[in-house]
């Protein structure tokens, strides 16, 4: 019985996110519209990559959307996020996320960069433990782990010899 209840509310959430997603690309569409940008097949395919994954950068917006269409190319991506950037549908300052577990095996999920020009990859498990180390070096945490890590990136300028994480 408990199974069928649980069953239930999962569906119900699953209806939610599916109706809030839908009012949101109905509400970028309208936005689109209202600047006189031509709705595409291209573009509605990207919008919903956009609203139905988690993508962190333009990068991975677009690897998604060439296995929905091989003929999509890498600039249209970029033109299609700096569109709905522009009439403020979205907002590059909130779309790095970070979401690797401790079991996650994603090679280079973190490239960091040193003031004397070192640059090293870290693995999904590497970042975690990393951060973890200092999360607890630090006192922030226990026994605790990530759930995930959100950056946001700023717009002052970081101090000298070191990169600010670009789109």
């Amino acid at each position: 019985m408990a199974t069928g209840g649980s069953s239930q509310k999962k569906k119900n959430h699953e209806t939610a996110n599916y109706q809030r997603t839908q009012m949101q690309k109905e509400m970028v569409i309208q936005r689109l519209r209202e600047q006189g940008c031509r709705i595409t097949r291209q573009r509605l395919m990207l919008l919903d990559v956009i609203l139905e994954e988690d993508c962190s950068c333009c990068k991975e917006i677009y690897y998604r959307a060439a296995k929905l269409d091989p003929g999509i190319g890498a600039a249209t991506v970029y033109r299609m996020v700096n569109l709905l950037e522009e009439v403020g549908a979205i907002s590059r300052k909130n779309m790095y996320r970070i979401a690797c577990g401790a079991g996650c095996e994603k090679e280079n999920a973190c490239t960091i960069e040193l003031d004397d020009n070192t640059v090293k990859k870290l693995s999904a498990k590497s970042w975690n433990a990393v951060v973890l180390a200092g999360l607890r070096a630090c006192g922030y945490i226990e026994n605790q782990g990530i759930r995930n890590v959100i950056v946001q990136s700023c717009d002052c300028l970081a101090p000298a010899g070191l990169s600010t994480v670009k789109p």
